[in-house]
């Protein structure tokens, strides 16, 4: 990004403890007697407490309180030792072991100092270094402990984690354990004060979402990963080289949660306002530090969550774990409601789910590496890809020398305040990255009467098949902002080409990009896909067919909306033009349906702008930000991520500062979370659109830390 750069004021650093992964190195395992005390005694009581040297009682010594913690279960000993200011952690560990004597392997325990909640990781520091003085209370501790952690399907698994590495490392463990590439795009979500409030109302009512599935990390999944992140593949199934297996019988990876009845779905959390969906987005993790740090505890509950919605490198043939858990994600939003779609939209997904669930439990075996690498919809993925401009994918022209163009009748209208003006019929072509508009085809050789520049817009859809109404709006930048455009058009396949020149065109990139053909085609897929009328010469399903309770595949609002025969009969429609999709194919269907919604992928947070004396909503995406009048939860404003110049964080008064281009700049301070949250929003989406195919696995985790870090 251009004259990318950023600024700190006010910052106090601390030292680096988060950053580093470390321990005690070597694996020591020691014999001889063992002496075990009562959990919160001291060890001063056994024998050789008497035997020490003038010399540990001389100069600057003095007695440090250690607790040591044991692993399952086992019961707590705690240590006095005579120690002085320059001795370093590791040689501190060394003495504790050897005090201890107790026969096990202590390679993964560390020493975490409760007062100032950090860990002493650096083995190399000495006491006088950190700090340690005779007052503090440290713990020696296992790095790794039992995490619950709910999955996007809903699912909750119990698996070891390391609380002493920053969480970014933390995800990538879990990721990796898990056969889910691309970690980057995940992170960990404590639940809102809400949600927590709505689960100990339900306390006592079992739910489905409340079973915990034990995980060993030991097992085969490990061994899914090469030690250099790469994962490694049987060559002639494309499937993962691991033969073992974590699991008998159902797998809490892979399996879907089945579609709950309208009433046990009514029980869940659905976010009814903004002020909701901030409260829930105010609970990501801080990824530059650890989970102890955080105040995450042994067997806590937190959410496994795609954080930015920028699904890089998407392919069926080897992320199926990855499709699995985005498409269980996709649905759970959209039958909660935490994001809106139309009736129409509704239907659609409610159909998909259906035909994902009757594949899933059909008994013919899967086999995802029958899944072509690269096919039409990945394709199409690849082109709705959250991506800022700037991205060198997609470079071959098919012939840079006759770029085509479209001409042809559509209607525009432009809204404007206190004025209902209908649409009105102009002579539009679009070239290159332009689209300019006449009067009529007999004045396309004079002037314009404007031209719209696309570099940079926002398309969004705005169509209703059943209705046969085709249009799109479009939000074009300008130095304070973005102005709205809307454009119908005639029928499906003119609004698929121009509606795939538009997409294009926000990119910087005109129909002469070989994937022009593929965006057009993909739009009438999808168009066809929303019909709910059946194709040609096909008769309408019998509404007795359908083996499933329609109920259960749309969300509560449209569930009371309709009977459910109406519901199936509608579901059952829609069903017809996509019955011929294999699972893999459906889900990835349901994904790129899910990215086309207007809202898709909007994080909202509660703010106050500078100069401004009432709170509004920012609203972050994967390539802008949002200004949000939240009484009526229309866009006010909207800034392109490409046009940052730089920004800066006040941390000692919690606020954002951000210049733009052509001398526009913002500030605010947020009111419903830590301003870290959205600064590492921002600066993760900037990390994020670094990436490049060509690259391999590895990340480059300093560059993140650089964009997204900061100081409490």
């Amino acid at each position: 990004m251009k004259g990318l750069m950023r600024r700190w004021s006010g910052i106090h650093h601390l030292p680096e403890l988060s950053v580093v992964w470390a321990g005690f190195p070597p694996a020591h395992t020691w014999t001889g007697d063992v002496f075990h005390f009562p959990k919160g005694k001291s060890s001063g009581t056994h024998s050789g407490r008497n035997m020490a040297t003038a010399a540990e009682y001389g100069h600057n010594s003095w007695e440090l309180s250690i607790q040591v913690d044991q692993r399952e279960g086992d019961e707590g000993m705690k240590f006095k030792l005579r120690v002085k200011g320059d001795l370093h952690v590791g040689g501190l560990m060394l003495k504790l072991v050897e005090k201890i004597k107790a026969p096990q392997d202590w390679s993964d325990h560390a020493i975490w100092w409760e007062k100032r909640s950090c860990w002493l990781l650096k083995t190399h520091w000495t006491l006088d270094k950190y700090g340690v003085q005779a007052d503090a209370d440290l713990r020696y501790t296992p790095q790794h402990k039992p995490l619950c952690i709910q999955l996007p399907n809903m699912k909750t698994i119990r698996l070891p984690v390391s609380f002493s590495c920053v969480v970014f490392k933390a995800v990538a463990e879990i990721c990796k354990a898990l056969n889910i590439r691309r970690s980057e795009e995940l992170s960990l979500l404590k639940l809102s004060d809400d949600q927590k409030k709505k689960k100990k109302k339900d306390k006592g009512q079992e739910s489905v979402f409340d079973e915990i599935i034990n995980m060993d990390m030991t097992g085969g999944a490990l061994s899914l990963y090469s030690k250099t992140m790469t994962p490694t593949y049987d060559p002639d199934s494309g499937s993962p080289a691991s033969s073992t297996s974590l699991w008998f019988g159902e797998n809490p990876v892979t399996d879907c949660q089945p579609n709950l009845p309208p009433e046990e779905l009514a029980k869940l959390f659905k976010p009814l306002t903004m002020e909701d969906k901030a409260a829930i987005n105010a609970g990501w993790l801080d990824s530059s530090r650890s989970l102890m740090e955080q105040g995450i505890q042994e067997n806590d509950r937190l959410l496994l969550r795609f954080k930015y919605h920028c699904f890089f490198d998407l392919n069926p043939k080897y992320d199926a774990v990855r499709i699995t858990q985005l498409y269980e994600q996709a649905r759970w939003t959209i039958l909660l409601e935490e994001i809106d779609c139309t009736e129409e939209e509704m239907l659609m997904f409610a159909s998909l789910q259906y035909h994902i669930c009757k594949l899933t439990l059909s008994t013919e075996p899967l086999n995802n590496s029958n899944e072509p690498e690269i096919d039409e919809v990945e394709a199409a993925l690849s082109n709705l890809e959250s991506t800022l401009e700037g991205r060198n994918a997609d470079k071959i022209l098919e012939d840079i020398t006759d770029i085509p163009k479209l001409e042809d009748t559509l209607k525009l209208f432009r809204p404007k305040r206190l004025t209902l003006k209908p649409y009105k019929e102009y002579w539009f072509v679009f070239r290159d990255t332009t689209i300019s508009y006449y009067k009529n085809k007999d004045s396309a050789n004079k002037e314009p009467i404007e031209q719209l520049h696309l570099r940079g817009c926002e398309v969004i859809p705005d169509v209703n098949v059943t209705e046969k109404k085709f249009g799109l709006k479009l939000l074009l930048p300008v130095a304070d902002g973005m102005n709205e455009v809307y454009i119908r058009c005639n029928n499906e396949t003119q609004y698929a080409k121009w509606k795939a020149a538009c997409i294009l065109a926000s990119k910087g990139k005109t129909m002469a990009y070989s994937s022009y053909r593929t965006e057009v085609k993909n739009i009438q897929s999808f168009l066809q896909m929303k019909s709910l009328a059946p194709p040609p010469g096909q008769a309408a399903t019998d509404v007795e067919s359908m083996e499933m309770n329609a109920e259960c595949f749309v969300s509560p609002r449209y569930a009371k909306k309709y009977k459910t025969k109406q519901l199936t009969t509608r579901i059952l429609e829609a069903l017809h033009n996509i019955s011929h999709l294999s699972l893999m194919e459906a889900k990835m269907r349901f994904i790129q349906a899910w990215q086309s919604l207007p809202e898709f992928g909007i994080k909202y947070y509660i703010v106050r702008f500078r100069g401004s004396k009432k709170d509004e909503l920012l609203g972050i995406s994967y390539n802008r930000l949002i200004r949000i009048d939240m009484s009526t939860g229309l866009p006010v404003t909207t800034w392109r991520f490409s046009n940052i110049k730089q920004w800066n964080v006040n941390w000692e008064i919690k606020q954002v500062a951000i210049e733009f281009d052509q001398s526009v700049s913002i500030a605010f301070s947020c009111q419903s979370c830590d301003c870290k949250v959205v600064h590492e929003y921002i600066g993760g989406y900037i990390f994020l659109s670094t990436r490049s195919k060509d690259q391999n696995e590895t990340l480059d985790e300093e560059l993140f830390h650089k964009l997204t870090g900061g100081q409490d």
